[in-house]
């Protein structure tokens, strides 16, 4: 078995059902209840899950927003992405974390350790390659998914966007404010720690708003809470 999962599908549901459960057992954890906005560097402490910054140069494909060694726990961020918004770092961890527990084998990780550790697996045999991530933004809500790796992606931007945006927050932020109103949905942004667009294209997902192609009109979607809650 491999310490990367095999490609799979992951409905939209099950994909939120693991970021809530993970959002459960942190509040159920003490020293670890999340609060809003979220710290995605406190979820990959409760994970035990390392967070560096550094340059990663990038290779003859395209440039690498960053990457996972699963053997050491470690996920490794572009340190140009300090260069955009808060939000937008925020995002690249909480998508990396999505990385991690949706495709990542951790238990086979950590026996390939342990096997290291007894001198079992020795030399090449040692050697696992880094998960890279080059896709850490929204973009990827903007585009076809065309192959395995585009799915991944979009499956960790969308893990990470029910982790920062849990459905119960969205319900909470949006009380007082007209979603239709984009000055409203800037704020509902900054008190999420969201860039505005990630906000956009969650609630659009939910279908609470719809924004046409093209357009700044925002209008309420079928699935839009009633405004009186």
């Amino acid at each position: 078995m491999s310490v990367i999962k095999p490609h799979r599908f992951y409905s939209k549901e099950e994909i939120e059902n693991r970021a809530n459960d993970l959002l459960m057992r942190m509040q159920e954890t003490p020293n670890f209840p999340p609060k809003w906005p979220l710290d995605a560097s406190r979820v990959a402490d409760f994970l035990d899950l390392a967070i560096v910054w550094d340059i990663i140069p990038t290779d003859e494909e395209a440039p690498i927003a960053a990457r996972i060694f699963p053997l050491e726990h470690l996920i490794e961020i572009n340190e140009d992405i300090l260069k955009l918004s808060e939000g937008y770092a925020a995002s690249t961890i909480a998508h990396e974390i999505g990385h991690w527990v949706l495709h990542i084998n951790q238990d086979e990780a950590d026996s390939f350790v342990e096997q290291m550790a007894l001198g079992l697996v020795r030399g090449t045999e040692a050697t696992v390659q880094p998960f890279l991530c080059r896709s850490a933004s929204d973009r990827i809500y903007k585009s076809n998914a065309n192959n395995q790796i585009d799915w991944r992606e979009w499956q960790a931007q969308y893990f990470a966007s029910c982790l920062l945006m849990p459905r119960y927050i969205l319900e909470n932020k949006r009380k007082g404010r007209d979603l239709t109103n984009w000055r409203h949905l800037y704020a509902m942004a900054e008190d999420l720690g969201v860039t505005i667009s990630n906000l956009k294209n969650r609630l659009q997902d939910l279908g609470w708003i719809h924004i046409p192609k093209d357009s700044r009109q925002i209008y309420l979607g079928s699935a839009a809470p009633s405004r009186n809650k």
